[in-house]
């Protein structure tokens, strides 16, 4: 269990995005103020998490990993919520893994024992930092990842400096060529894993990739691209334990975005390596609320791969609520939400539901969508001639994509049921 107090007794004041008050307030009592998203009584745009989707989330993933014998360490990047790592946790993640060490810091505060940094550490006041919280707690378990000779010198050197009095686990990343971080080649991987296990103060923990970087518009090779890379993740992390180079009796292949991880799941199950036990494990972050378009359609793919044991696939729970400002135009409406509330970078909100508070459900003009945003306002737009019925005051409901680049604007996103009530604050930390 995680220790979210600090978070539920806090006071919040006037001025945090979505939220109606005038006055301080604890934030444990947001649940007894009895607002409504569909009333109009919170403060708009506001970001909710709808708790019945966040549920099923949560339970379809652990269903997942249970069935395909894997473990799952969730990004927490996506989120930034101690409430949602505790979710997940409590929903049977092995640990969260993170970015930056100011996130590891983050999760440790609120509790969370263990954590993939999936990233290279270097900085130096980085590498300390991580090194401290592996002083204080010897029950934080903590592992990095490394990819080159220079990165391992550099580790071993301030893990001496600072006279840790336990090896620093690595995994050792495996890229891909034009990509991003890791390896380029199985000789390389096995370059860096060999000095890593004689490395003083360092221990080779396992093997990393990250596949999710492999989508295109021809879908059926992206899969075959992903397959051969994860196979030569398992090739190489059988070579490592062939030469003994792991200082652990467990070893960790790792990977898994949010677009493959059923790929993942099947090469790496069942992975075995002479005298060590294999930990496969998964890192997929944006399951937890899915979203309306990017990732709903990339795990819409997944489940169709999955057939029946998919069952329904993961839900959208993740909504911006606005409000119409202007309708400056007979095919536009001016809503109050913009980039700094809603991702933009995999594409622009949809608008899925609108609803006029005292009255009830609209419909959406049909073919209306948003073909714009600037800071603080987005273009919802319909063809000319398409009757509308929207006025100034109505509610529009909208979908992201990208959950990540939507919860990196939202301090406290509030968490509703199926009928919108406010049921609690949901904190983040970016």
């Amino acid at each position: 269990m995680l220790s979210l107090p600090e978070l539920d007794e806090q006071i919040l004041q006037p001025g945090v995005k979505g939220l109606p008050i005038v006055e301080p307030l604890r934030q444990h009592m947001i649940g007894a103020q009895h607002w409504n998203v569909l009333a109009a009584d919170t403060s708009l745009p506001v970001a909710v998490l709808k708790a019945s989707a966040l549920q099923h989330n949560l339970a379809w993933m652990r269903a997942f990993c249970e069935r395909h014998s894997v473990l799952l360490a969730p990004h927490g990047k996506t989120t930034m919520s101690p409430h949602l790592f505790a979710a997940q946790i409590e929903n049977g993640a092995w640990g969260i893994t993170l970015a930056t060490i100011p996130q590891v810091q983050v999760a440790a505060r609120f509790g969370v024992r263990r954590v993939i940094l999936a990233n290279e550490l270097v900085a130096p006041a980085d590498t300390r930092a991580v090194l401290h919280l592996m002083r204080e707690d010897a029950n934080f378990e903590f592992f990095a990842l490394v990819d080159s000779l220079q990165g391992v010198e550099r580790l071993s050197r301030e893990v001496q400096a600072f006279g840790l009095d336990r090896p620093l686990p690595l995994l050792v990343e495996l890229g891909m060529k034009g990509k991003r971080a890791g390896c380029r080649d199985p000789e390389e991987v096995m370059a860096v894993a060999r000095a890593v296990a004689a490395a003083p103060g360092l221990q080779l923990a396992g093997i990393e990739g990250y596949e999710g970087l492999v989508v295109t518009d021809n879908r059926a090779a992206d899969v075959v691209v992903v397959n051969g890379f994860l196979q030569r993740m398992g090739e190489m992390l059988k070579a490592a334990a062939a030469e003994g180079l792991f200082g652990a009796e467990q070893v960790i292949i790792s990977a898994g975005g949010s677009a493959y991880f059923d790929r993942v799941a099947r090469e790496f199950a069942g992975l075995a390596v002479q005298g060590k036990k294999v930990l496969p494990i998964l890192r997929s972050g944006c399951y937890v609320t899915n979203d309306h378009g990017y990732y709903g359609g990339l795990t819409s793919e997944l489940a169709r791969r999955e057939g029946k044991a998919a069952g329904e696939g993961l839900r959208p729970a993740l909504e911006i609520w606005t409000t119409v400002l202007s309708r400056p135009e007979p095919n536009l409406a001016i809503l109050a939400m913009g980039k700094r509330d809603a991702s933009h970078d995999l594409g622009l909100p949809m608008a899925i539901a609108a609803h006029r508070p005292g009255e009830g459900p609209l419909q959406l003009p049909k073919g209306a969508v948003i073909d714009k945003m600037n800071d603080q306002h987005a273009y919802l737009r319909w063809p000319d001639g398409v009757k509308a019925d929207l006025q100034v005051g109505d509610l529009v409901g909208c979908g992201i994509s990208h959950p990540c680049t939507t919860f990196d604007k939202w301090p406290v996103m509030l968490l509703v049921d199926d009928t919108y009530n406010v049921i609690q604050a949901i904190n983040t930390f970016f």
